[in-house]
């Protein structure tokens, strides 16, 4: 429906990519997937800072999610995250690795066939420090 969008697709598990492109090549998508934690992928120059949104699903908290997810974004771009109801208790925490990350976040709630979900809309406001994301793991053990 969209051509002119350029969608890159990233996840850590090659059976997930090898059915990502089965179903892009199936369906004629203009998609782009690549092998990579996020931790990793945020540190290739390709993709570092090269989007204007960065979508994931609540795969964690929101702290976290932002460390992995900001870096890929550019100046002035987004990083949205689909969340449950405790959506605003998690974004509570998470001042200082927005402060720390360059973001600034806003709550849209929305009612579903599932029940409540919430878009947490993080506009990225300047760079990311180079150091972020860290290694694999750290930021789920030691969160901003």
């Amino acid at each position: 429906m969209r051509p002119d969008l350029n969608i890159t697709l990233l996840d850590s598990l090659n059976k997930r990519i090898n059915f990502l492109n089965e179903a892009s090549s199936a369906l004629a998508l203009n998609v782009k997937t690549v092998h990579a934690r996020a931790e990793d992928g945020a540190k290739m120059p390709e993709l570092r800072e090269k989007f204007d949104f960065v979508l994931s699903r609540a795969v964690a908290e929101i702290p976290v999610l932002s460390e992995w997810t900001l870096p890929f974004a550019k100046v002035g771009g987004f990083s949205v995250m689909y969340k449950g109801p405790g959506a605003g208790a998690e974004l509570e925490t998470a001042g200082n690795a927005l402060r720390i990350l360059k973001g600034k976040a806003k709550l849209i709630p929305r009612k579903t066939g599932w029940g409540e979900r919430v878009l947490v809309v993080i506009e990225k406001t300047d760079k990311t420090p180079a150091k972020y994301p860290r290694k694999a793991g750290t930021a789920e053990k030691n969160p901003l």
